[in-house]
């Protein structure tokens, strides 16, 4: 029997990089490993729909949508398209299927919140959970098919590869962290102190604008950066030292970590050559006025920032109020349209809808139906 067509729907969240991944070897192989909190309300929805073809041909037959805009769609799809195709050899049966994609974040998209890592880790997800469908492998939660779609979202977007896990992803080898791995991500939520497990990150959007340079250029910018080898010696550093943070729940020492790693990443971009910077004016408006607030009223937040001018705020749930009051009365005058995304650590990928119909070639045709929400499987025949 042949899987004729299926649907596969998966959330994935985005994520915030408290060490920041900076710099990479072929291919797509980190230079340090990064650790970062895994997002839930800032997420990439992502319909995958298959079916087989009359005519089987060698080509990739694609067609994707992006929250129905057209221009955006076109672009993506040709990032998609090109990805598919690179991973033909590991997925043999791509070219036997058309495949329709649509997808939609609750976030700006190429603006600096990691939209990439929501996207290509909900792609790598829909494609590993349609080789389950071909292979009879139906299970979604083991870790070998986790690390399996962290390894193809990685090589998507790096920093996908870590947005799938529960409360944290860790990516690279670590002396320290023992099951580390180049190759892809792990969960981290197990090594963390219970106050990190429900922190808070605001969002405050300070653009909506795509990014000038592209974090792949960015990447690419730094492998002539006479900063760059002590840049690594000092992630891992940093690393060593947050980890044994996260385990005792030492807020403070977190918070400066995640200040320095953001003002780092920064730093190289303005060092890179040729130099740019993606910081805008108000995002240092929001640096001074966090940093001044934290001086005078001791709560405890902090901010940190990824390659873009969007500021994360990292706070105890405990605060949440007060930093609440803070962000609507002296922060959202520096925000786009004062717009804000509160969130919070989540729980990582989540699988929304899962069947596929299988026909044979029998005097009767059998149509199995499996839906991953009712967990039932529904038989009939027809003569």
């Amino acid at each position: 029997m042949t899987v004729s067509e299926g649907k596969i729907i998966w959330q994935s969240p985005s994520n915030i990089a408290l060490v920041k991944y900076w710099g990479k070897k072929p291919v797509q192989l980190p230079q340090n490993p990064s650790v970062s909190f895994t997002l839930n309300n800032a997420v990439t929805t992502m319909q995958w729909k298959y079916k087989l073809k009359k005519n089987p041909t060698d080509n990739i037959e694609l067609d994707f949508t992006f929250s129905d805009a057209p221009e955006t769609s076109e672009k993506f799809k040709t990032k998609i398209q090109k990805f598919l195709e690179s991973v033909l050899p590991d997925f043999p049966f791509l070219n036997r299927y058309a495949i329709s994609i649509q997808s939609s974040n609750t976030f700006p998209h190429s603006s600096g919140i990691a939209s990439s890592a929501s996207s290509m880790s909900a792609l790598s997800l829909c494609l590993c959970s349609m080789e389950n469908h071909l292979l009879k492998t139906p299970d979604h939660t083991t870790e070998k098919f986790m690390r399996r779609a962290s390894h193809f979202a990685r090589l998507a977007s790096g920093s996908a590869c870590r947005s799938m896990f529960s409360e944290m992803g860790f990516w690279g080898r670590d002396k320290n962290v023992k099951v580390s791995s180049n190759n892809y991500a792990i969960g981290f939520g197990a090594h963390i102190a219970p106050i990190f497990k429900t922190f808070r990150d605001a969002i405050l959007i300070v653009s909506t604008a795509e990014k000038k340079v592209s974090s792949r250029a960015g990447h690419a910018l730094l492998e002539g950066n006479i900063f760059a080898p002590a840049r690594y010696k000092q992630a891992r550093a940093n690393m060593k030292i947050l980890i044994e943070a996260l385990a005792t729940g030492d807020v403070k020492t977190f918070g400066r970590i995640c200040e320095d790693e953001a003002m780092t990443l920064h730093a190289l971009m303005m060092t890179s050559s040729p130099t740019f910077t993606l910081l805008h004016p108000n995002t240092l408006h929001i640096i001074e006025a966090v940093k001044n607030w934290r001086n005078d009223s001791t709560v405890p937040i902090y901010f940190t920032i990824d390659a873009g001018p969007n500021v994360h705020l990292l706070y105890p749930e405990a605060y949440e109020t007060r930093v609440h009051l803070f962000i609507e009365k002296h922060l959202k005058q520096f925000c786009e349209n004062g717009l804000v995304i509160y969130d919070k650590v989540g729980q990582g990928a989540v699988l929304v809808s899962d069947e596929s119909i299988i026909y044979s070639v029998a005097n009767c045709q059998i149509i199995e139906r499996s839906d991953a929400r009712s967990s039932q499987i529904i038989i009939v025949i027809v003569i």
